[in-house]
Formats: C-alpha cells, structure tokens, sequence
C-alpha cells in the first residue's frame, strides 16, 4: 500500500471552487443576473458591498443578508398573463354564485371595458431614417395584426403622437434633426404612458446603458433579428397590457356578513385568471403592518402588501383587503391613511415600504375590498373607491344555493357524499323560514351542516338501511328540533298604543324595529334609551315638535299638556348602537299614537326620514328592508315616494307577497297606521291585553281618548 502525494496543480482548482462557493460570492452572482430595476439593483449592491466589509458574527450581517434576499425574491417584473375572455367570465361568475345579478353585471362592465380595449388593433410608431429598415419592420409587424405609423425622424414622429393613438415606439437612436434619445426625452416627458424600444447599429454596453437609463423599455441592435422583434414587440405590449388590467376603479364590496364578498373577488380572480391574494385588515393597529417597520429596529419586517407579493410570486394580483372598515386607529399609528397611498393609481406607483425602502410599483394590482359598514371608512379613503353593494338574498336565491352548493358541500364534509341523500324543496325552504333569520348566508350553512352531522352519526350509530336518504319537513324537525322563528309573528301582533314597527338597515342587513313609547307624571322631558345616535335623537325631537306643533289638529287640546308629562322612546336591544334618520316616520307614528290613544297596527312596518313640516325624504336600504319586512310576515310596507325609482328596479322576488304603498307627507299614514277611536271592539281587545302596569301608568298620566 502506498499514498499518492498530491502536488499543488491538483490542490488549485479546489481552491478556486471553495472561493467560488463562498456565500457572497454567489449572491453577488445571483444579483449580477436577477432582473432588478435600477434602484433595487444600487440599493443591493451597496448593502452586498457592507456585507463584504462585515464580520459574519454581527447582527447586521443576518440583517443585511435578510435584505438581499427579500429584494432577489419579489416580483420586480414578474406578472401573470390575465385571460379577459368576457363569455368565460359571465360563465364562471354564474357558476360560482346564485343571484347579486347587479354586482355580477358591475364586475362584468369592468371586464367589457378591458376586452373592448383589448380588441383594438395596436398601433406602432417605427421610427427609421433609413427606408428600407422602415418597411422591413413594417412588413414583418402588420402580418402580426399590428397597424404601423413609419416616420423618419423625432420631428415627425412627435407629430404622429399629436394626432394618433400610439401603444408603442420603436425607434431607431441615430438619426438627423432629432435622435432616439431626444426622441425618448421627449415622449417620457409628453406621453409616459407610452413604452419605447431602441434600435441601433452602433450597439454598445454604454448606449444601451444609456437608454434603458433615460426610460426605454428595451434596447436591440441593427441588423434587427425580425423573429426577435416580433418577440420583443409581443413581450413589451403584453406588459403594458397587464399593468392596464389592475388600473381603474378601486372596487370596495360593502354589505351584510355572509354575502359572498369574499367569494366573489376570489371568482374574479378566476375569472381573470390572475392570482388571488387574502389579506384581513380587522383589528390592524398598527400602520407598521402594512409599511414595514425600519430596518434599524430588531426583528424588522417589511408589510403584508411586500410580503404577499413575494410569496405569490407575481406583481399583478387580484389583492383582496378584508374587513378594511374594522381597521383600529389610535396612538401606534392610522393604518387607514397608508390605505389612502396604496389604493391611489396615482401613488401607488411607486409605493415605499419602511423595510424594503425602495419604490415599488403597486399599480398592476388589482386591489378589491370588503366592508360591512362603510360609514366607518374616512372620507378620503371612501372617496377613492367604487362602492359595489351586496344586498341580502331573497328566499327563492337562498333555496337554488342551498340545493346547488351548501348541501352537497356540506353532505361531502359530513361523509355523506356518496350516499344517495336528497333535500325536498319544502325541507329546504322550512330551514330558510323556521330556522334562519338573516340576510346572508352562514346561519343557513350551520343549519344545513347540523342536519349533516346527524345524519352521519345515525349512520355509524345504526343499520345503514335505517338512515333516512330523503330529508322531508318532518326530518327537518326531528333533526333541529323546535322552531326558532315564526314567520307569521307579525300578523298575530295585536294592536297597541305607543307601539310601532319600523324598518332599519344594519350592517348586518335590514331589520324590523319596534318603537316604544311611554307617558308619566312629570315636568315635560323627552327620554330616549336603546344606544342612539345623535341624528335618531334629533329625528325623535323633530317628531315631538311636529306633534306639539300641531296637537290641535291631532286632538290633543290641553294647552298645558306636554308641561305635565314626561315622555319616554325606548328602542329595544339597547346593547346595538342606533342611528340614522329612517326611523323618523316610525317614531312620529308612535308618539301621535301614544299622545292620541289611539292603537297603532303593528303588522305595518314603515321607513322614512321626516321633516318638521311632515314631508317624508328618501332613505337607502330599500331592498335589505323589504326582506327584511318578508322575513318577519309583513305584508304591507310605507315607503318614501322619492324612492320610487329604486323600488321599481327591484326583482319581483324582493317584493313578492309584500303591498307597498309610496307616501312623501307624514299625514298620509296615519289613519292607515292608527285606528280610529271609536273602534270600540279594537280599543276593547287592546285593554284586555294590557297589563296592570300599563293600566296603572295610564291612569297616573292622565290620559284620555280624544
């Protein structure tokens, strides 16, 4: 046996491989190649040039080392191609979702706008001064579908500009009266919207330095490859194309929970064939969050926007902002005002994080957001998106859901998929009327998910053959037992003094509302309970002063009166904050019934800002609370006149089984809300349904039927 003695040539390339694989020297390597704008390409090199200088057992070495990676991996000029194919995203948007037939109509105008502009012919403006490059290009791109402009100098391609519609330059960097830089000086200070690519014989590494330098999208060098640009030409317009596809209208989704918001900008993604990027804004505090924090901090982090976008890779989402009405605001910081930047065209382009500190260009994104309340939005941030409303779902929308998406969701994650199980449709609208209450969807689901479960656990519990594989009315109640809602409540109401219903919007949906109202000994105060607001506090005293106003008119002729009594409004589920003007009419209803002793019917529910001369204003929410009124069985509603419009819009799904009657002058309810004092038999019915409490209230007060 015997060693070989290695001699140093063979010690060498060891060597030189061990200084070839230190960790600088590949991520030198790995910058030298990424595809980095020019400010992220300085701001590297110089932190690369510190980690050279620096000990590896610093901190700042891990700091800086963090940086370089984070800045290698986000998508500079990384985008998906989106597919804006209009019958393939009507189809998709209907697959996905039964009903918000106006918000599918809204996103599908979006996409038209982007298809239309997509279907035009491109124009491209070849800029030559020798003739026979001029139709060379000319040829090879208008057998591409491209319409060509050829010009032969800066000077007249400046007039081209003036007078056509152009997507793109080409142009050549030498040429007489104005060359290509002048030229490119010029459109980037005119027309930056415009991309350019340079040509030239006299291709160096320093004039295409220069170029790209001075804003040009892309340098080639004479004789041009004509296959290589055909590519080129195709590559840069398909960029220009998908930075158009996130500008535009900043979409916010505003309605009640369980709607489908959130669902539906995930089929919209789908639709565009884009991805799809969640982020939740509730309880965000902290506007570091969403900027990153400075990197002189320890344990330093860039924000959720950097973030996301370097994990999915593209720098063109579909970028959903959820619950964006719940973000916090307090001495940390106002995240909603970093909102304000991100979601401006005009600012996002180029968008500073704290951590990464270097622009980057958040205008390809198509940002999407959700809230349930927008009243809670600042002013500036609502002005600067398009409010898409997600009103709630009619019965008839609930039941096709129900059937064609949550029961086979539900019987799939109950284990039950393969089992032949079928809902009737009178199973299914039983759940809707008897067990939900709700404008959106989710209490539906859990109800639906209850009854799957049972019957998962009757089948591991017992013979297969006993498992009922048909779901009729009767399973419905052995499986959820007793009802939870009674459809027909509102009829079985009897009439009563002081008591009216109204029709309020929420964010959870629409609602119906009782006003209550009480008299008692006093000196003339005005109490009102059940967390309101201060304009449904003004909308109670504005009704009061109408009354006092006018109480001869109403039959209440003591002078004397209102200096006597002490009157109290109580809006019941004190715990839930109230406010907004449509309870006006509501609450003059039941304050001239209290005053007039006169029952008021409680199976009519109404809505509508009041005046202190008695006109009635429009108010919003008008389909939330027709469903509302359908889901508590009330079949006749009062309605502002001035919103006519909006109710003739409305499907006939909305207003099904409901009588709707317009009025714009508060006189015109009462003697439909109110009885007239001499029904005796109904003055004979609510006595006997007072209670001694309400007997003995009335008797202290002093009250009498006028």
């Amino acid at each position: 046996m015997f060693f070989k003695k290695k001699n140093k040539s063979e010690d060498q390339p060891q060597t030189v491989q061990s200084v070839e694989e230190s960790p600088l020297t590949l991520l030198r390597k790995r910058v030298s190649e990424a595809d980095l704008p020019q400010a992220a390409r300085d701001a590297v090199s110089r932190e690369l040039e510190k980690l050279e200088k620096s000990d590896p057992g610093i901190a700042e070495y891990s700091v800086g080392l963090n940086y370089i990676e984070l800045a290698l991996a986000l998508p500079w000029n990384s985008s998906t191609i989106g597919n804006l194919e209009l019958s393939r995203a009507r189809k998709v948007l209907d697959n996905r979702h039964c009903g918000l037939d106006q918000v599918k109509q809204r996103i599908l105008e979006f996409l038209a706008a982007k298809t239309l502009r997509e279907s035009i012919s491109q124009t491209i403006l070849l800029v030559d001064d020798e003739e026979i490059a001029r139709i060379n290009m000319n040829h090879v791109l208008s057998k591409e579908g491209y319409t060509c402009l050829c010009a032969s100098n800066g000077i007249e391609a400046l007039k081209f500009l003036s007078e056509e519609n152009v997507d793109l330059i080409v142009s050549d960097l030498k040429m007489d009266k104005m060359d290509g830089l002048e030229l490119l000086a010029e459109v980037n200070r005119s027309y930056p919207e415009i991309p350019v690519i340079m040509v030239t014989g006299f291709a160096t590494v320093d004039s295409a330095v220069k170029a790209l330098k001075s804003g040009a999208a892309h340098y080639l060098g004479k004789p041009i490859n004509l296959n290589e640009l055909k590519k080129t030409v195709a590559e840069v317009l398909s960029q220009k194309h998908t930075s158009e596809i996130g500008k535009g209208p900043i979409l916010c989704f505003s309605g009640p929970p369980g709607t489908g918001k959130t669902s539906v900008g995930r089929a919209i993604a789908e639709a565009l064939q884009l991805q799809f990027v969640r982020t939740s804004m509730a309880g965000l505090r902290d506007e570091a969050e969403l900027r990153g924090h400075r990197r002189t901090y320890v344990g330093a982090m860039p924000g959720r926007i950097i973030t996301e976008l370097k994990r999915t890779g593209v720098n063109n989402p579909v970028f959903m902002l959820d619950e964006i009405d719940k973000i916090g605001q307090d001495f940390r910081g106002d995240p909603a005002s970093v909102m304000l930047e991100v979601l401006d065209p005009e600012q996002n382009v180029r968008f500073m994080d704290h951590y990464l500190d270097i622009p980057f260009n958040l205008s390809r994104i198509m940002f999407i957001a959700t809230a349930n309340d927008i009243s809670q939005l600042p002013g500036p941030l609502l002005d600067r998106m398009e409010i898409v409303e997600f009103s709630g779902y009619t019965e008839k929308e609930k039941a096709e859901i129900a059937s064609r998406f949550i029961i086979p969701r539900q019987l799939k994650a109950a284990g039950l998929g393969r089992e032949p199980i079928t809902f009737e449709p009178d199973a299914i609208n039983k759940v809707i009327v008897e067990y939900t209450k709700e404008s959106g969807l989710r209490n539906l689901e859990r109800e639906i998910s209850t009854i799957c479960r049972k019957l998962a656990l009757t089948k591991l519990s017992t013979q297969e053959e006993q498992l009922n594989k048909v779901i009729d009315c009767e399973a419905v109640t052995t499986l959820l037992g007793p009802r939870k809602f009674l459809r027909d409540e509102a009829s079985q109401w009897l009439p009563k003094v002081g008591i009216t219903t109204g029709l309020v919007w929420s964010a959870t949906g629409g609602e119906i509302i009782s006003v209550e109202t009480a008299a008692m000994q006093g000196s003339g105060n005005l109490m009102l309970t059940g967390s309101l607001g201060e304009v449904l506090q003004e909308s109670a005293k504005t009704a009061l002063s109408l009354i006092r106003s006018r109480s001869a008119e109403f039959g209440i002729a003591n002078d004397h009166f209102f200096k006597e009594i002490d009157i109290h409004i109580h809006f019941p589920a004190g715990s839930i904050s109230k406010d907004g003007p449509s309870a006006g009419v509501t609450i003059f209803a039941a304050l001239l019934s209290l005053l007039t002793r006169r029952p008021a019917r409680r199976d009519i529910a109404m809505t509508g800002e009041m005046t202190l001369s008695g006109r009635v204003l429009p108010v919003s929410g008008i389909r939330e609370k027709l469903l509302a009124a359908q889901r508590s069985g009330i079949t006749r509603v009062f309605l502002p006149k001035a919103n006519k419009e909006e109710y003739d819009a409305l499907s006939v799904d909305v207003t099904e089984g409901v009588q709707v009657e317009l009025i714009d002058d508060i006189d015109e309810i009462i003697s439909h809300v109110l009885f007239h004092p001499e029904h005796n038999q109904v003055k004979q019915d609510n006595k006997e349904e007072r209670t001694p409490v309400e007997n003995t209230a009335d008797a202290q007060s002093g009250l009498s039927s006028p």
